[in-house]
């Protein structure tokens, strides 16, 4: 199948990933768009709308997306409280896939956090952590953010028990704590870890990815799956496009 894409930050590290990935995955890039650049101009002409750009262009797109009906992609992160609205308001009106990764490793990480989490108790010290280049924005990582979001789920805990990094913390570590550490530097791809600590055993759950096309090539086959059918209005996973 033949899917024609408009690739909103095509600059950027991501964007040249997925544009150097797309003829093998049978896509094709009809518009390349970044900074300076209209996405009004070449919407018309496209199957899908893929975005890795940055946090405040992805709202405009969405609603360009949802007034031509076109699906989205979104691998764009850090998204205000605020922009994350907009967007969703904009899943009303088109199939969006919206992920903090990508790739098929990730994913399955994904899934053994949530089976790690919902066996092992709260006698289990959960730290996440994860490192990117030194370029990266926003910290920490929006897969980092979905790991944390599985890990509190399993265990039904709320924001208020997850601590983001540590600096003159006294006292011991507080039961049910879950960290979450951001790393940057050099050129590193993505890192993720999740601990499972206790006393006398450790499980570590990792993900190290060394090349971008791993993600270039799931959001392009994100980009299939939303081409191949009618998919109805609303917010998709990775885990819809990957396992059904």
């Amino acid at each position: 199948m033949h899917v024609k894409i408009l690739l909103n930050g095509s600059n950027g590290r991501m964007g040249r990933a997925i544009a150097e990935a797309a003829p093998a995955c049978g896509c094709e890039i009809s518009a390349a768009c970044d900074v300076g650049s209209n996405p009004a101009d070449c919407i018309s002409d496209c199957d899908v709308a893929v975005d890795f750009s940055f946090r405040e262009a992805t709202p405009a797109l969405a609603e360009l997306c949802a007034k031509n009906g076109k699906p989205l992609v979104i691998g764009t992160t850090g998204h205000t409280p605020e922009q994350r609205a907009q967007i969703l308001e904009c899943a009303k009106s088109v199939p969006i896939v919206w992920a903090g990764n990508y790739s098929l490793g990730v994913n399955l990480l994904n899934r053994l956090t949530k089976i790690a989490a919902s066996i092992l108790d709260n006698s289990y010290d959960v730290e996440i952590v994860e490192m990117h280049h030194r370029h990266k924005k926003d910290a920490p990582s929006g897969t980092a953010q979905k790991l944390k979001e599985i890990v509190c789920a399993e265990r039904g805990a709320g924001e208020e028990s997850v601590v983001y990094g540590r600096h003159g913390q006294a006292g011991e570590r507080p039961a049910g704590e879950i960290g979450v550490h951001a790393l940057r530097g050099g050129s590193v791809v993505g890192d993720h870890t999740v601990v499972f600590a206790a006393d006398g055993e450790r499980l570590e759950l990792s993900h190290k990815a060394a090349d971008r096309k791993v993600f270039a090539q799931g959001a392009l086959r994100a980009a299939k799956w939303l081409a191949a059918s009618d998919r109805k209005p609303g917010v998709y996973g990775m885990e819809e496009v990957l396992f059904g």
